[in-house]
Parts: structure tokens; C-alpha cells; sequence
């Protein structure tokens, strides 16, 4: 009795002292805090609920019957029930021992429709609104879902788009709601200009970066597309061209896009200070972690005495000793560059302090803005997981790993303190980006097997989310098909092991008087064994099936040489094991500057089938940037290969050249080839068992032709040779089995156009055998690897 008294003289504390109301979001706060916090209700009524229930009304207050309640718990009551959107007004007060809450109801939508939208498809839009039918009409999440429209267009290159709304009384309380786009014309950018540059023209620098000049590809390439965030990856892209070129010093003053609203275009203006140009001065290694011999440390340094200053060569360098020292059983131990500048040299001394750093242990990852990659695609790219030493040079390796994915286009690694003061958290931010294309691929080729050839293709770079790679390719031309499919598992088993498989199929009717059928599989596992040093292991298997007449009349003379009874019938099978090694530093894909891309394979048959040989073939290309202002970039490559066959060595085990190998000659066009023994006619080619290649070119920007277009020319001198064979065709009915030598220079085209690197090769045989098959026009697909 007396605690029932107790808590009415409560009640009427709080009731006397004010009458608890809260409006429109405001929130009238108690007179006596007191008496606020000793006040305790036994029931809740809700009032004004027709549409939403009053048990979801009360799940939303945090204040219970029979539980003391304060202005906060107040305040958060209001809060919450605001936030569910259903609400217009909410008010709360207290009638003796009753929390009453009245409560206004926002409409209900019945449907939300999109006008106007044609660039862009109503599910992509109704994927970034928070407005939902059968959702409450709330102008807040209204006005939000407006500007989140509004962004949509603008990432696609539409920064005018307006975006009005109409509503639609329905009666009782409902309401159709309508966004209604007015998309406008795309915002271009008309110039991007360079303030404070002298090194590097204008053009060289446009080059660097990733938005482009509006141009009349631009509505397919979308890089004419301004935003806030592409510019922050612009001066992170200039600042790593000049680091990496001697400019220890340069800076980005500052970075603008100025809209001119009469022409709906954007002007882009860097103001850059690039500083002096450096060389390595004097470069050692100290190490005051007892048991790690400076020296031993010296041999992985990258960074040499007399080379221009590269910060990529520092954090190389670094790269390589952190994971040295690591292995050696010091985990914490911490790599330091430290630079000595000497104007008067030009020269950057610098110092790599090997320390034993604070004792730290990752306490955990966090992922975020990860909207489609999974956590665990992201997680593994990281050598270190949570109660592991932390090690700084570590994160760095998986932060290039994970934007050298191409998943995503920004990343972003931090470091927060952990629960405990040895404890470190790791916050990865990353955003996605679209990793899928579609693909039309055409080419041309003259000669004898010559006409059009097309190619369509569906590739996905990380599919579904999981970082798989996927590809369906169909293509073919006048006397050709082919088909394949790819997969490949990055992460096979849960280790660093990329595995997949190839099936493909192929129809070749080119060849004058036998057709061929190929179709197979390859299953294939690829491990790394440093960051450029790869291996792969794969097997093999293709079934062959000739058709050595061609459609000939039976009583033809040409049916009567030896050589066509090695190839009719069949189907044979052929099936191998292989082994590759790849060396790659390349630094971009798409236009190489730099680097060296070397491979060399293995391959034995014999395992079952009608093949039996051993081969080892080889390649190098060497890429170097030979004018850097005029981006000029030169490169050689060299190739070879050698078969020795174990049996009935079959035309199809033998190598052919491509017409890419040596150009200025068909695919097949050089090397041995079937002498008929009667009849008229050219002769096929039968391949050769011994085959070498070499070829230079220089690439360089068209005169007269914005860069931003993707055209560049280039020059060529190619030189090879295909000689020897082991296939017994009876008699002396083979001929260019000697190893002589064809060579061509010539000029191209290329053009990194939306659907794929595009080549036109014109070129002329200054070397040949009057047998060859000679192709001076090549277009097509351009392949560098």
C-alpha cells in the first residue's frame, strides 16, 4: 500500500508540475528532473493509430509500465517513432498513472512510378529510393530519395536532371506517388587544362589521369564524366607519375571544375608545382634488430645509385626486406625509408631503417562499403588476420592486391586503436565498381583465308560477388567457328591457388584441301611464387577430327599422294600435361609503359591418345617508355620453341605461326607445307617442329588527334623462321623444311576503343620464299601477351 502510494505521489508531481507534451518533434522538457526520473506509468494508451497498429506503436518507445522513466527516455521515445516514417506528429503525456501517445499518420503510398527515365532503367532507380509501396508518405525520405536520383544521372555524366514529385490521392488515407525526371542534356567537359607544368606538356598529363575531354565516343566510354571523387583519383594519379619519375617534391596546389551553365560544360583545371628532378643518391640499409645482418638486406634493394628517383622503387625495396625480415621470425620488425635531398646534386640519399617496432596485434578487419563483393573476397587478399602481429608493410601489399583486382574503385586501409593499447583494427573502405562487359570484337584478314571475322563475348570479373571469373566467347567468319568458355577460382580450397577450366570448340574449312574439327578441354591450377613469379600446371585434352578431301571428287589425282593419308580419318586425341612459369612486371594492362612480360612452357603428350612429343616454347616481350613528354613507348619481344616427337608425329602436334607472329604473312603462311605430287594448286601447311620470332616496335600518339581518342601509331620490323618436320608422308613430298629466315616492317593503327583494343597492321615482306602465303592487311583484336 505504501509503495502504491508512493507512486502516485509521483504521478502527481510530474502532472502538477507540468503537463508533458511533445509536438511536431519538439520535446517539452519536465520541470522537475527529480520527480522525471522517479515517475513510473502503468499502462500506454496510443491514440490517433488507424493504420499501424498500437503494439508497433509501443515496441517503439523505450518506456515500460512499471519501469521509472526520465526526459531522455522521453526524447528517445519521440525519436524513435519518428524514424518509422509512419508518423506526422507524435505527442506524449502523462494522465495519472497512463502514458498517453497520440500519434498523427502519415499516408501510405499504394505505388511509386518513375516518369520521364530513359537513360536510365526504372529497376537501377527504384534501387537507390527508400520510398516503397505500401511505405508511409514521408517528405524527409522524399527529398532524399530526389537527390539520390539526381546523383544517379549525374554519375552519368547528366549533372542538369531535375527530379519533381506528384501525388495522387486515392482516398483513405493512401496516395500514389510519382518522381518525374526531366534528364536534360549530358554535362561534358570541354577542356582540361594544366597550370605550373614545364617537364610535361599538357598532353602527356591528360594521359595520366582518368577523366577525359568530351569527345564523340565519350557516350560510350563514360569518361568525360566529372565527379568529386574521380578528381581526388586524378591528383593521386599525378602525384604518383611524378614520384615515380623524380619529383620527389611535387605537389597538387589545387584542383577545380568550373560549370558553365549556358553550355552545360565543366572546365578542369590542375594547378600543380613539380619541383626538381631527382636521381638515387647513395642508398644502404641499417638495422638495429639484433640477428638481421645489414648486408645480407642490401642484395633486395631496388632503388639504385645514378637511377631516376622512383618512389615505387622505394616501397619495392621495402616491400622486399619487410617480407625478408618477416620469414627470418620478426614479425614486428619495421621497415623506414629515410631520404637525404642534395640540391646542389639533384640526388635523393636514402636510408632504409630496419627497427623493431611496437608490439601490435590485429584485434580485427573491418569491411565496409562493400555492397556486392563478399567480406571473405576482400579478407584474403590480406596475409595478416585478426590476432596476428601487425605489420604495416603487409597491410600496403594487400591495399595494392585488392586495387589491382579491378573490383573496385576506390580502396582505402586505416587503422583505429584496438580494445587494449597493443590492440590494432584495420578499416577497410572500399566502393564497388561494375566488373562485367560485354564484348564485340571484329577483324579483317586478306589472302587466301582471308574475309571478316567476328567475335561476341560476356566476361564477368567477379561474379556474383565472389571474385570468380567467368567468359562465354562465340565468333568465327567465312570458313571458321569457334566457341568457348572460361572459370577460373582465384582462391581455390581457400588458398592462393587459381584454378578453372577452358572448353572450347573449333571449325576450320580454310585450308585448300582438308577441313578440321577441334573441340577439348584444358583443367588448369595456377600458384604464385613471388608478386611477379607465377607458375601453372595444366592438362590437356583436344579431339581432332580431319576431313582430308575437302569435298574433292573421288577419282581426283590429289587424292593419290601420301601426304593426305597422315591427316584423313580420325578423329584423333591428343593429350597433355604442361608446365609455364610467368614472370610479369608489367604496370598496365591496357598500354604498357614498363615493364617485362616472359613466359616458358613445358608441354608432354603421351598421356593415353594418338600424340606423343615433347615441347618447350618460350616468349619475353620488354616494354620501355623511350620519350616521356612525347609518350613514345618502345618494345622488343622475342619467341621460340622446339618439339621432339616420340612417335607417329601427326601435322596437328607440329607448330604453326600466327599471322601475328611474323606480320606480313597469313596464319600458317610460312615455314613447311605439303608438296602436291600431282594436280595444281597451293599446298597446306603441315607446321615444323623448330620455330624462332623477334620483333621491335615504337608506339606513339597520333600528330593532329587528341589523345583522349585512344589512337596511337606505332612501327614495326618483324622477323622468323619455322623449319623442320617429323611427319612421314612417304617420298619427297614436303618442301620448306630448311631454316630460312622471312622478315617485314610495316606501320599500324591501334585504338583503344569501349569494345577492346583495335589493330590495323599494314605491313610488307622484305624477306620471303616464294611458297609463303603473304597478308599485308591485318585488322583485328590487338593482343600484346
Amino acid at each position: 500500500m505504501k509503495a502504491g502510494s508512493n507512486f502516485l505521489n509521483a504521478v502527481s508531481a510530474v502532472a502538477l508540475s507540468a503537463s508533458l507534451v511533445v509536438t511536431g518533434g519538439s520535446v517539452a522538457t519536465l520541470v522537475s528532473a527529480t520527480a522525471a526520473q522517479a515517475a513510473v506509468v502503468r499502462n500506454v494508451q496510443v491514440q490517433g493509430a488507424d493504420r499501424v497498429s498500437a503494439e508497433t506503436v509501443k515496441a517503439n518507445l523505450a518506456i515500460k509500465p512499471g519501469k521509472a522513466f526520465s526526459n531522455a527516455d522521453i526524447d528517445d521515445s519521440v525519436r524513435r517513432l519518428y524514424a518509422t516514417g509512419y508518423f506526422s506528429d507524435v505527442r506524449i503525456s502523462v494522465s495519472g498513472g497512463t502514458l498517453v501517445v497520440v500519434v498523427n499518420e502519415n499516408q501510405l503510398i499504394n505505388e511509386v512510378v518513375i516518369n520521364g527515365n530513359r537513360k536510365i532503367k526504372d529497376d537501377k532507380l527504384q534501387g537507390v529510393i527508400r520510398s516503397r509501396s505500401l511505405g508511409p508518405y514521408n517528405e524527409t525520405t522524399i527529398e532524399a530519395d530526389k537527390q539520390a536520383i539526381r546523383d544517379a544521372y549525374a554519375a552519368i555524366g547528366r549533372s542538369d536532371a531535375t527530379v519533381t514529385t506528384q501525388t495522387y490521392p486515392l482516398g483513405n488515407g493512401r496516395v500514389n506517388l510519382a518522381f518525374v525526371v526531366d534528364e536534360g542534356d549530358r554535362t561534358k567537359i570541354s577542356q582540361i587544362n594544366f597550370v605550373g607544368n614545364q617537364a610535361y606538356s599538357n598532353g602527356r598529363l591528360r594521359s595520366v589521369i582518368l577523366t577525359k575531354k568530351s569527345n564523340f565516343l565519350s557516350f560510350l566510354t563514360r569518361k568525360d564524366v566529372y565527379s568529386q571523387e574521380k578528381l581526388r583519383a586524378d591528383e593521386e594519379a599525378l602525384r604518383q607519375f611524378y614520384f615515380n619519375n623524380g619529383y620527389a617534391d611535387f605537389r597538387v596546389v589545387s584542383s577545380e571544375a568550373v560549370l558553365d551553365e549556358a553550355s552545360n560544360e565543366y572546365v578542369v583545371t590542375f594547378t600543380v608545382e613539380e619541383g626538381q628532378r631527382y636521381n638515387f643518391g647513395d642508398v644502404n640499409v641499417e638495422s638495429t634488430v639484433e640477428g638481421l645482418d645489414s648486408d645480407e638486406l642490401k642484395g633486395l634493394i631496388e632503388s639504385r645509385p645514378g637511377k631516376v628517383y622512383r618512389a615505387k622503387d622505394v616501397q619495392d625495396t621495402m616491400s622486399e626486406i619487410s617480407q625478408r625480415v618477416a620469414a627470418k621470425g620478426y614479425p614486428f620488425a619495421r621497415v623506414t625509408p629515410r631520404g637525404n635531398r642534395d640540391l646542389g646534386n639533384g640526388t635523393i640519399a636514402v636510408d632504409y631503417l630496419v627497427d623493431q617496432g611496437e608490439r601490435a596485434y590485429v584485434e580485427r578487419i573491418e569491411i565496409r562499403g562493400n555492397t556486392r563483393t563478399r567480406d571473405y573476397v576482400i579478407r584474403r587478399e590480406f596475409d595478416i588476420g585478426e590476432g596476428d602481429a601487425f605489420n604495416q608493410e603487409v597491410v600496403t601489399r594487400a591495399k595494392r592486391r585488392l586495387e589491382a583486382l579491378g573490383y573496385f574503385s576506390s580502396v582505402n586501409v586505416t587503422t583505429a586503436p584496438g580494445s587494449e593499447a597493443d590492440r590494432v583494427v584495420l578499416i577497410v573502405d572500399v566502393q564497388d565498381q561494375s566488373t562485367g562487359s560485354f564484348g564485340i570484337g571484329a577483324g579483317y584478314e586478306t589472302g587466301n583465308d582471308g574475309g571478316f571475322k567476328l567475335e561476341a563475348s560476356i566476361e564477368e570479373k567477379n561474379f556474383l560477388g565472389r571474385g570468380q571469373y567467368i567468359r562465354i566467347a562465340a565468333g568465327g567468319g567465312a570458313d571458321s567457328r569457334d566457341y568457348s568458355l572460361s572459370f577460373t577460382e582465384p582462391y581455390f580450397l581457400g588458398y592462393r591457388l587459381a584454378a578453372g577450366f577452358d572448353i572450347f570448340k573449333h571449325e576450320d574449312k580454310s585450308e585448300d584441301f582438308y577441313d578440321l574439327d577441334s573441340q577439348g578441354f584444358t583443367l588448369r591450377v595456377t600458384a604464385p611464387i613471388t608478386e611477379d613469379l607465377s607458375t601453372t600446371f595444366k592438362y590437356n585434352y583436344t579431339k581432332l577430327d580431319y576431313s582430308a578431301d575437302a569435298g574433292l571428287p573421288v577419282d581426283d589425282p590429289r587424292l593419290s599422294s601420301p601426304y593426305w593419308d597422315v591427316v584423313k580419318g580420325g578423329p584423333w586425341v591428343r593429350s597433355s600435361l604442361s608446365h609455364t612459369l610467368t614472370f610479369d612486371t608489367i604496370d598496365d594492362r591496357t598500354l604498357p609503359r614498363d615493364g617485362i612480360f616472359a613466359q616458358v612452357t613445358q608441354e608432354f603428350a603421351g598421356l593415353g591418345g594418338d600424340s606423343e612429343f615433347y615441347k618447350i616454347t618460350g616468349k619475353a616481350r620488354y616494354f620501355h617508355t623511350l620519350l616521356e613528354d612525347a609518350d613514345v613507348i618502345g618494345s622488343i619481344a622475342v619467341g621460340g620453341g622446339h618439339m621432339w616427337g616420340f612417335g607417329d608425329t601427326k601435322v596437328y602436334d607440329q607448330f604453326t605461326l600466327s599471322a601475328a607472329d611474323v606480320r606480313g604473312f597469313e596464319s600458317a603462311g610460312i615455314g613447311p607445307r605439303a608438296r602436291q605430287t600431282t594436280g595444281t594448286g597451293n599446298r597446306d601447311s603441315i607446321g615444323g617442329t623448330t620455330y624462332f620470332t623477334v620483333s621491335a616496335e615504337a608506339s606513339f600518339p597520333l600528330p593532329l588527334v587528341p589523345r583522349d581518342s585512344g589512337f596511337r601509331g606505332a612501327v614495326f620490323a618483324d622477323a622468323g623462321t619455322l623449319y623442320g618436320n617429323d611427319v612421314k608422308t612417304g617420298g619427297d613430298n614436303v618442301w620448306g623444311t630448311s631454316m630460312s629466315l622471312r622478315a617485314s616492317v610495316g606501320a599500324s593503327i591501334i585504338w583503344a576503343s569501349p569494345f577492346g583494343p583495335l589493330r590495323f597492321d599494314y605491313a610488307v615482306p622484305i624477306k620471303k620464299e616464294e611458297f609463303d602465303e603473304v597478308q599485308r592487311f591485318k585488322f583485328g583484336i590487338a593482343t600484346q601477351f
